[in-house]
């Protein structure tokens, strides 16, 4: 047995050196494909940028087999693809936007054992065809494993449930005997929990490693009404590729020309133009020394470009969870990089509204407990995202919080190498709290203004203390649209007994 298993390392050192020119393994890859290898499910929490792609490529080269790689996004598939296919590795992927020849072509060399990893959109597994493909290659022993990317898809308490990936534990059940991998950057114990349970998956080993990234240089600051100075300067101190993420289409379109006409070559990125353009763009990113790519949030996921000097957002991210991931794009080389958010307090609302918008207009395959259950987590995560960004803690500390993992002080981050001193607002909280108490029910602006003529404390303050007081469980806010606020039982708790809320400002 011992020697079969110093075999199988040297293999896989050689395998490693002959396909990626590498010498050595990232921390946590090795164990994830001997487990593979050994026939074992595994689940992979490896950080952006530490290699989990290699967990599931390599097993299929070794046992010159198929890798099926389910994935949520056709520009990762087409992306990795293309990656592997320059190594000389023949890849392919099958999603709806293929042509029926090349559907047809892709299915023939299938047959014919010629591809080492096909790359699938989860809803292609709804197609018989693909069923019987893959039940075939199992009773050949030609499937080496399925890899299940973006895992945390799957959990509602992930911060992006897809409701196909509910149904991969069916492959199973065509499958049999087939190990499941499933890898993620960013996956909370509660998540992992759930891709163990909802994938059938039989005492896996679970490789977990630090998302810290001690080359990252996080920076959160208020958004000005004319943010193009700033997002410049940021642009003339960055080195490599440079990431700018909106929310909308129309903010891409409208911030690429921003910049084309203060001399950036700046390049959009989004699911509304077409292909063409779509592949334009990523092979720019990719080729050019120094490209400045705009782009909505799935943009830079799972692409291979390790020297990008700065990501930056111009929108609150929707959660730490997400920010941690689309933050890690940054600095794959080790390098220094900037990670730089630029928010606005009406950023919550909005997106909010967004969310409670995709909830309503959802397909109706989920029951409306389940949907109430996301949408208050995605509210939840959205609250602590804003907390995060106008608190007062280590901005690392606390995005490696969100996902279970505990650190000390990062040391780099604008909040640690700030000296802002902490400050008691319980005498501004108990104005605050008497006039919800005494309203009833109160709109935030008028609610501030009425604050204003009684208070020392300018508007912007007294609006911050308002959505400190929303985050501390105090304030609670509906999301119809009229932005009321009303006074929580915690609140009026503190108004009887009132404690100390200390917050730098």
């Amino acid at each position: 047995m011992l020697r079969y298993w110093l075999l199988v390392l040297e293999t896989l050192d050689k395998a490693l050196a002959k396909h990626y020119g590498w010498n050595c393994f990232k921390a946590g890859q090795r164990p994830v494909i001997e487990a593979i290898l050994s026939g074992k499910d595994a689940i992979a929490v490896l950080p952006t940028g530490g290699g989990k792609s290699l967990c599931y490529q390599l097993p299929a080269l070794v046992r010159d087999g198929l890798v099926v790689v389910v994935s949520p996004l056709v520009s990762i598939m087409e992306d990795q693809v293309m990656q592997l296919n320059k190594k000389g590795i023949l890849a392919g992927c099958i999603h709806s936007s293929l042509t029926l020849p090349r559907r047809n072509s892709l299915m023939h060399l299938l047959k014919e054992d010629k591809f080492r990893l096909l790359y699938l959109a989860p809803e292609r597994l709804k197609s018989r065809s693909i069923r019987q493909l893959l039940n075939e290659k199992t009773n050949k022993g030609k499937l080496v494993a399925i890899a299940i990317d973006e895992a945390h898809c799957i959990s509602a308490w992930g911060h992006d449930f897809r409701p196909d990936y509910m149904r991969l534990g069916e492959i199973r059940s065509f499958c049999p005997g087939v190990p499941l991998v499933a890898l993620s950057a960013t996956a909370a114990p509660k998540v992992r929990a759930d891709i163990i349970r909802l994938l059938n998956m039989h005492s896996p080993i679970v490789q977990v490693c630090s998302a810290r990234r001690t080359n990252l240089h996080y920076s959160m600051r208020r958004r000005s009404k004319e943010p193009l100075k700033e997002v410049l300067e940021a642009l003339g101190q960055s080195r490599g590729a440079s990431l700018i993420y909106l929310r909308t289409r129309k903010s891409v379109d409208k911030w690429t020309k921003l910049l084309q006409s203060s001399g950036v070559s700046a390049i959009a990125y989004h699911a509304g133009l077409d292909k063409e353009l779509r592949h334009n763009a990523l092979e720019k990113f990719l080729e050019q020394p120094n490209p400045v790519i705009v782009a909505t949030i799935a943009f830079g996921m799972g692409i291979d470009r390790a020297d990008v000097g700065l990501v930056l957002h111009l929108n609150l991210p929707p959660s730490p969870e997400n920010y941690l991931q689309e933050s890690g794009r940054a600095g794959r080389d080790g390098l220094p990089a900037q990670c730089l958010v630029l928010f606005s307090p009406g950023d919550r609302i909005s997106l909010e509204w967004a969310i409670k918008s995709s909830f309503a207009k959802s397909p109706n395959d989920l029951n409306a407990h389940l949907e109430q259950q996301r949408f208050e987590i995605a509210r939840e995560q959205l609250r602590k995202m804003e907390a995060l960004a106008e608190g007062d803690i280590c901005f690392e500390q606390a995005l490696l919080e969100s996902i279970g993992e505990l650190a000390s002080k990062c040391g780099r981050c604008d909040c640690c190498r700030s000296s802002k001193p902490l400050t008691d607002w319980s005498a501004e909280a108990q104005k605050v709290l008497l006039e919800l108490e005494e309203k009833k029910e109160i709109e935030l602006r008028r609610l501030v203004r009425n604050l204003g003529k009684k208070s020392d404390k300018s508007e912007e303050q007294l609006s911050w203390l308002a959505r400190r007081l929303i985050n501390a469980e105090l304030i609670n806010e509906n999301v119809d649209g009229m932005n009321l606020l009303t006074i929580k039982e915690t609140g009026r708790c503190f108004v009887k007994k009132p404690w100390p809320i200390y917050f730098a400002a």
